[in-house]
C-alpha cells in the first residue's frame, strides 16, 4: 500500500481553497501512483476555527466539503479533518473528527479522544472527546488513525481516562496514522520527535503523522511531518514552514535508512516562523505591504529585515521620526539599513508636532517638571503619524516591541505599542540580538552599530533602557523563568536570583497586565506567548 502525506497551509474558513488545495492533492496523489493520501487536522475548514463552529453554518459548509471531496475519492482513499456533529443528545455538539474516504463517500469517521485545554487550545469549549475506537481495515492493513494528542504521551494526566492507541492495538492494528494541527515554538520540533519516537517504540508499528505548514493570526505550524518505521526511526521528515508532499511504500519503509537529523537551530525556527507569520497574515488577510517606525535601534531593525523578507522589500515603507532627543548616528544607523534592504523610506522630524502639543498643555503642565508624560507624547505623536500613513495609503502598520518590554510595561499604549501585528512581541532582548546575527549570517544587512550601542528610546536626553530596566542579560533570564516555567519568587530566589531583583521584576510583569491586553496579536514562537496562551486577571494582587 502506497500511502501520501500532503503537508498544506490551510486558510480559516476558506472552504473553497481548502477543498480545492485537498482535491488538487487527491488527483495528484493518485497520478502518481498511491492508494491513500493522508491530510492534517481539520484540513476542511483549517485550524484554530474557535467560535467559527458555533455558527450552524460553518458546519454545515464543512459537511459540504467533506461531500465534494469524497466524491473525487475514486481509485483512490484519503484521510481528511473537519468537525461533524454529534448526534447524541448528551455532550458538546460536535466532534473533532477524521475522515476516511474511499468509493466516493464516507466510509469511516473517527473522532478525537483527547481535547487540549491549556495554553492555546481550548477544544473542549467546543468538542465532545471520543469514547469508542475502531481500526480502518484498508488493502490488508488495521490503521489505528488517531488525532493529534491522542497520540502524544499524556499518561500521567488525570483529565483524560481513555487511551486511543491501547484500544486500537488491542483490536489489531499493525499501522499508525496521525493527522494534526501542532502550533510551533523553538524547541517544538526535539518534542515531537521524542514523542513519535516514544509511541512507535511502546506499540511497535509504523507511524504517519502529518501536520499543517502556515500561520494563523498568532500561530505558526512548522510543517515537519514525519513518517517512522516500527522501530522507531524517523525514515523521513518533510520540509519546514513550507508546504510538502510525499509518497512512500508501507510496505518497505522497514527497510528504508533513518533519514538525517534536522540540523536547523533554534534561532533559525525562530527567523523562519516569523517570516512565515508575516507573510500569512498579510496575505490571508489580503493585504501586501507594511508599514513601520524605524528608530535606529535593533529592535525596528529586526522587524524591518523580516518584513522585506516575508513581503518583499519594495512592500515594507519604513519612516524614521526623530526628534530633538534623536541622535545623529540613529539617523545614520536608519538610512544605512534602508540602504542594505534597498526599500524606499521617509524621514517626517516631529519636533514641531510636539512643541505645538506641549504648548497646549502647557497651561495644564505648568512648571512641573520634565516626565513620562513628555516621553509617551512623542512616542503617541510618532504613532498619529504612522496610522495616518496607514490610512490613507492601506499599509498595515507593524509592532516593534519586543517581548522583554512587553513584559514590564517599557512601551506607551496608544503609541509604539500600536500596530496591526506585533512581529517580535514573544522574542527577548537577547533572542533579538541573536536573530539579527543570525540575518548578518551571510552578507551585513543590520549595521554592526545597532547591534553595538546601548539600547535607549531616545525620549529623553542621554536615556539607556539600563536607566529604567535591570540589564537585559539578567532581566531576560528572570522573565523566562517567571513566564515560560512559571517560576515563583520563592523559586526564583532558590534559584539564585537576587530577591530585590525578582520583587523588582515580578511586580513590573503583573502591574502591566492592563497594557499587554491592548496590544496586537503577537506571532507565538515560544512555549508561553502573550496573548490567548496566557491568560492573567489584570485587576489582581498576587505578585504584586
Amino acid at each position: 500500500m502506497k500511502i501520501a502525506i500532503a503537508q498544506l497551509n490551510y486558510h480559516i474558513g476558506n472552504f473553497s481553497q481548502n477543498t480545492e488545495k485537498i482535491i488538487a492533492h487527491i488527483r495528484r496523489a493518485k497520478t502518481e501512483g498511491a492508494d491513500l493520501v493522508v491530510f492534517a487536522e481539520l484540513s476542511v475548514c483549517g485550524y484554530p476555527p474557535r467560535d467559527f463552529l458555533e455558527f450552524d453554518d460553518f458546519i454545515r459548509r464543512c459537511d459540504e466539503s467533506v461531500k465534494t471531496i469524497a466524491a473525487e475519492c475514486r481509485g483512490i482513499a484519503a484521510i481528511i479533518g473537519a468537525p461533524s456533529v454529534n448526534p447524541r443528545v448528551e455532550g458538546k455538539n460536535l466532534f473533532n473528527s477524521a475522515f476516511f474516504l474511499a468509493d466516493g463517500q464516507i466510509r469511516q469517521v473517527c473522532h478525537k479522544a483527547l481535547l487540549p485545554n491549556y495554553d492555546v487550545f481550548d477544544e473542549y469549549r467546543y468538542f465532545e472527546p471520543a469514547r469508542s475506537f475502531d481500526i480502518i481495515e484498508f488493502m490488508g492493513r488495521k490503521i489505528a488513525l488517531t488525532i493529534c494528542e491522542d497520540i502524544w504521551d499524556v499518561e500521567d494526566d488525570l483529565m483524560y481516562t481513555l487511551w486511543p492507541m491501547e484500544e486500537l492495538k488491542k483490536k489489531g492494528a499493525d499501522l499508525m496514522i496521525n493527522i494534526a494541527a501542532s502550533p510551533f515554538h523553538s524547541m517544538h520540533a526535539e518534542n515531537r520527535r521524542h514523542v513519535m519516537k516514544k509511541n512507535v517504540a511502546k506499540y511497535g508499528m509504523p507511524l504517519f503523522y502529518v501536520q499543517h505548514a502556515g500561520a494563523q493570526t498568532e500561530l505558526i505550524f512548522d510543517g515537519g511531518s514525519m513518517v517512522l518505521n516500527s522501530k522507531a526511526e524517523i525514515v523521513k521528515e518533510l520540509n519546514y514552514f513550507r508546504e510538502d508532499f510525499a509518497i512512500f511504500d508501507a510496505d518497505k519503509i522497514e527497510k528504508m535508512p533513518a533519514a538525517p537529523a534536522d540540523a536547523s537551530s533554534r534561532v533559525e525556527r525562530m527567523h523562519d516562523a516569523l517570516v512565515l507569520g508575516i507573510r500569512d497574515y498579510f496575505g490571508k488577510l489580503g493585504f501586501q505591504k507594511a508599514i513601520l517606525g524605524l528608530s535606529g535601534g535593533v529592535d525596528s531593525a529586526l522587524v524591518l529585515a523580516l518584513a522585506a523578507e516575508a513581503l518583499g522589500k519594495e512592500n515594507v515603507w519604513p519612516v524614521m521620526l526623530p526628534s530633538q532627543f534623536s541622535s545623529q548616528h540613529s539617523i545614520d544607523d536608519s538610512l544605512q539599513l534602508c540602504k542594505n534592504i534597498g526599500c524606499k523610506y521617509d524621514i517626517i522630524p516631529i519636533g514641531d508636532s510636539y512643541d505645538t502639543l506641549h504648548k497646549a498643555l502647557a497651561p495644564q503642565f505648568g512648571d512641573l517638571p520634565f516626565s513620562v508624560a513628555e516621553e509617551n507624547m512623542q512616542a503617541r505623536i510618532r504613532a498619529v503619524i504612522l496610522m495616518g500613513l496607514s490610512n490613507k495609503f492601506g499599509h498595515i502598520l507593524l509592532n516593534t516591541s519586543n517581548k522583554s518590554e512587553a513584559s514590564v510595561g517599557y512601551g506607551t499604549l496608544y503609541g509604539d505599542m500600536c500596530g496591526g501585528l506585533a512581529v517580535i512581541g514573544d522574542v527577548y532582548k537577547t533572542e533579538v540580538y541573536e536573530l539579527c546575527r543570525y540575518i548578518n549570517r551571510e552578507k551585513k544587512i543590520i549595521p554592526e552599530n545597532i547591534l553595538t550601542k546601548a539600547p535607549s528610546a531616545e525620549l529623553r536626553p542621554n536615556q539607556k533602557d539600563s536607566d529604567s530596566l535591570p540589564e537585559y542579560d539578567m532581566l531576560d533570564k528572570v522573565l523566562y523563568q517567571y513566564i515560560e516555567q512559571r517560576q515563583g519568587p520563592k523559586e526564583l530566589v532558590a534559584m539564585g536570583f537576587d530577591e530585590e531583583l525578582v520583587a523588582r521584576v515580578l511586580k513590573l510583569v503583573n502591574i502591566n497586565e492592563y497594557k499587554r491586553a491592548q496590544t496586537p496579536p503577537i506571532l507565538r514562537v515560544s512555549p508561553k506567548a502573550f496573548g490567548m496562551g496566557r491568560r492573567l486577571p489584570i485587576v489582581g494582587k498576587y505578585l504584586s
